[in-house]
């Protein structure tokens, strides 16, 4: 889009796990999607396993387990993409404290996350998706 590349599941994921605690940049609507999609299949994965050793050992141990662990694991880099996702948007990563307000906020910020970048450079950094910026991906 915007002429430029598009990041690819392998390729975004390996990014979010790189930046795991950055905050600074931006990041496209591909790479954050692929990002939730990469959380999502985890934790399913992991709730598979977690159900399937609950249902040998009896109780829901390693269910709440592999939940903290999940969350653990994967809080900061969801943040952190979340931020670079605004950042692409020309707005503050502050925006996310609009997650607090009910329903509303959080439409707001999947609203945010389904609108494109702003095109080229923005203050807080060029155009993730354009070719001379990101020859890596």
């Amino acid at each position: 889009m915007n002429g430029g590349l598009r990041r690819d599941f392998a390729g975004s994921v390996n990014i979010c796990l790189n930046k795991y605690a950055d905050f600074n940049g931006r990041a496209p609507r591909s790479e954050y999607w692929w990002w939730v999609l990469f959380v999502f299949l985890a934790a399913l994965a992991a709730g598979i396993v977690a159900g399937v050793l609950d249902g040998l050992f009896g109780g829901r141990m390693f269910d709440r387990l592999v939940r903290l662990a999940l969350f653990l694991a994967f809080v900061v880099p969801n943040l952190a993409v979340a931020v670079r996702r605004l950042h692409d948007l020309n707005k503050s990563g502050w925006w996310l404290l609009l997650g607090f307000i009910p329903a509303i906020g959080g439409l707001i910020l999947l609203i945010f996350a389904c609108l494109p970048g702003t095109p080229g450079a923005n203050r807080f950094g060029a155009d993730p998706l354009a070719a001379d910026t990101n020859p890596a991906v």
